[in-house]
């Protein structure tokens, strides 16, 4: 279909990327009956969720769980006729600060008294902040320049004054953002609470964001919508170069002097990995996007044992620790009982430097961590995996973009507003549920449905 020697194709859309977002709004605009593509740069579907073999079972080894509330996903999840599972297990959580090991229930992990004081005050403050900053456009807030220039590492400062408070603060903006505080938008901060309910929530897996997961594993959920598509829709291995806006249609470069041309475009890509391609005429507002939402960083390991041995001791395999590598942690153990899994997290500045390492290096570090978490049962695994999205070149990082100061008060309308005949998708998109799958579905629909309206007109 693409060959150099062809005349160039012509489509009524296509569709960039071929991640949760962008097989949404392929699967949307092919059931209203338009001729359209979907091309992906690598060799498989589901962008940011990713499969992998540990112990003889699939497991992800990217985005991997249903939150409380995330609908679009729970019905997808019922329509590929994936079970989902519980990520609740009974028993104590783990805190580890410096050297010390404190077992713990609740959201909350021990700390001393002012600091849990602190922490409580803190997280009341956001929820009352987060309401006055708008879901779905978060740049008109009454305060938007004044809380955009302002990082979470300076705002914390002024209510966190204990170190106790500060640690679990600061490991906790970490674990769900991949980053360190000093580097994030107050205002973008917000408004990520905002779009998933809370603080609390995020951090929660009893009704928040760690809830469930999917069983035979989150990827099959994207291989199941792109099974929906008609055959030859789908292109895997075909980077996108360039896009050409002219008056009556836009045309696209691939790799390999490849061209085709569509009616309108869909970019489902995270804003920095859709600001290398190149475009005419260009975007300004796209490139500030693309140079000021930097992915976050972060490893994901998961670690196969011959029995869930932290069980033993009433543990429930969740861990949190301040110097610890790998934190956070959760139990990954599969539901039939045939061996015990943890799986975990190295983010932020610890994730950019083991990116570095060898990968033999990075295990042995791996290892060592959990053993100072959960005993030495952990050094013996019997399987091993993870994946380093830093180093992931079409994505060069996860969860999610990450808003630095002063971005989306000046920028963040370009964020999902169409460029002409070019329309944007995308979990960063989201005004609710943004950064997760939910949001990368509800952003497909939105995308698509902009482009049926405008090839309607």
């Amino acid at each position: 279909m693409f060959d150099s020697d062809s005349t160039v194709p012509s489509f009524d859309a296509v569709v960039i990327g071929a991640g949760f977002a962008g097989l949404r709004a392929a699967v949307d605009l092919q059931r209203a009956g338009l001729h359209i593509a979907l091309l992906e740069a690598r060799d498989r579907v589901g962008g940011r969720s990713r499969p992998g073999m540990l112990a003889g079972r699939v497991v992800d080894t990217g985005g991997q769980w249903v939150g409380h509330g995330h609908a679009q996903l729970t019905r997808l999840a019922a329509d590929a006729g994936a079970p989902l599972l519980s990520q609740e297990r009974p028993g104590a959580k783990l805190l580890q600060i410096g050297d010390r090991l404190h077992r713990y229930s609740g959201l909350i992990p021990p700390a001393s008294p002012v600091a849990l004081i602190e922490m409580q005050i803190l997280l009341w403050r956001l929820r009352l902040m987060q309401r006055q900053v708008p879901p779905d456009a978060p740049w008109t807030a009454t305060r938007a320049t004044q809380l955009d220039a302002l990082t979470v590492a300076d705002w914390q400062r002024r209510w966190l004054r204990s170190d106790g408070s500060r640690m679990l603060f600061d490991a906790a903006v970490r674990a769900v953002l991949c980053t360190e505080a000093s580097n994030l938008s107050m205002l973008g901060f917000l408004h990520y609470l905002g779009s998933s309910g809370s603080f609390d929530a995020l951090l929660a897996v009893r009704d928040g964001a760690q809830a469930q997961t999917v069983g035979g594993g989150m990827h099959a959920l994207a291989t199941h919508l792109a099974q929906q598509l008609m055959p030859g829709t789908l292109k895997l291995s075909t980077a996108v170069l360039a896009l050409e806006q002219r008056s009556n249609d836009v045309r696209i470069r691939l790799d390999g002097d490849r061209c085709l041309q569509t009616r309108r475009v869909i970019v489902a890509m995270a804003p920095r990995m859709a600001g290398d391609i190149a475009m005419a005429p260009a975007c300004a507002e796209r490139s500030a996007l693309a140079h000021g939402m930097p992915m976050g960083s972060v490893i994901k390991c998961v670690i196969a044992y011959a029995r869930p041995f932290w069980r033993d001791a009433g543990l429930n395999g969740e861990f949190v620790g301040d110097r610890a590598l790998l934190s956070p942690v959760f139990d990954a153990s599969p539901a039939d009982g045939s061996h015990g899994a943890l799986v975990g997290f190295i983010d932020g500045t610890n994730a950019r430097h083991w990116s570095k390492a060898t990968p033999e290096a990075r295990r042995a570090a791996v290892l060592a961590s959990l053993v100072g978490a959960f005993g030495p049962q952990a050094a013996a695994p019997i399987d091993y995996l993870d994946h380093d999205w830093i180093s992931d070149p079409w994505s060069r990082g996860c969860y999610v973009g990450v808003p630095t100061p002063g971005i989306l008060s000046r920028h963040g309308p370009a964020l999902a507003a169409p460029s002409g005949r070019i329309h944007w998708a995308g979990t960063e998109t989201a005004g609710r549920w943004c950064g997760y799958i939910e949001g990368a579905l509800l952003s497909g629909a939105r995308a698509a449905s902009e482009v049926r309206t405008a090839l309607a007109q």
